[in-house]
């Protein structure tokens, strides 16, 4: 064999490797969608890459842009998504759906009514609702006597720092649904579990507004991503 030959040879393999590794669709196909890597899942969706860089490297570089976390990718806008060549408005549309999709399908997994029998039981069920959002909202979770949620409501948006929440609009839901106590929660898009000044003031207020209604506040939740929270209730601040 001559070089010419041994080049094109050599030449069609590389290209047969470049394409085996950047071939989601066929992997998938052959051992199942388990075996596909995040990464990988995510090229199955945004289709193709650009000049210089696989479909696979770009997922790879998004994703390392966000701690390697779908949470992240799950709070960028369509504008911060476009940013990155290769990802189109059709694109990063389809991105953000799937992710929203998949918040979804977890949510289904919970229990419509659980049962609150912790702090961490309550940040539990928040967290598939709220961690996700880029800006500030108060929910308020209604509870039976045996601390089954009645009813889930948001009282309550704002923007990135702060939401204003109106005792009378936290206490409405709750007389509507005759809950016999309720769960205050509201997310911190900065991720610091730790309360606010305000946070604290609204916490006093709700609870004696409760106690005038006779309605028990068990807790008041402060969500963040990653499995952390604020409890005013394990923190003994009710």
């Amino acid at each position: 064999m001559d070089y010419s030959k041994k080049d094109v040879v050599a030449s069609r393999a590389l290209k047969e490797l470049v394409a085996e590794n950047d071939r989601p669709r066929e992997k998938a196909k052959a051992l199942g969608f388990g075996a596909l890597t995040t990464p990988e899942l995510l090229a199955i969706i945004v289709g193709s890459g650009s000049v210089g860089e696989s479909v696979t490297e770009l997922c790879q570089r998004i994703l390392k842009d966000n701690d390697g976390q779908l949470m992240g990718m799950a709070r960028m806008s369509l504008r911060e998504l476009t940013k990155y060549r290769g990802i189109g408005e059709v694109k990063a549309i389809e991105i953000l759906a799937a992710l929203e999709l998949g918040r979804r399908y977890h949510k289904e997994g919970i229990l419509e009514k659980p049962q609150i029998t912790s702090s961490e039981v309550a940040y539990g069920y928040l967290r598939t609702h709220m961690e996700h959002l880029t800006h500030e909202e108060m929910h308020v979770l209604l509870l039976d006597r045996a601390k089954r949620i009645l009813h889930h409501e948001r009282v309550s948006s704002g923007g990135t720092a702060m939401t204003v929440a109106d005792i009378k609009m936290i206490l409405k839901p709750a007389i509507e649904h005759l809950a016999d106590s309720i769960i205050l929660a509201h997310n911190h898009p900065s991720d610091t579990n730790r309360p606010s000044g305000m946070d604290n003031t609204l916490t006093t207020q709700v609870k004696q507004a409760c106690k005038v209604m006779n309605i028990d506040l068990v807790d008041h939740i402060i969500v963040c991503r990653g499995g952390r929270y604020y409890s005013y209730n394990d923190e003994g601040q009710l």
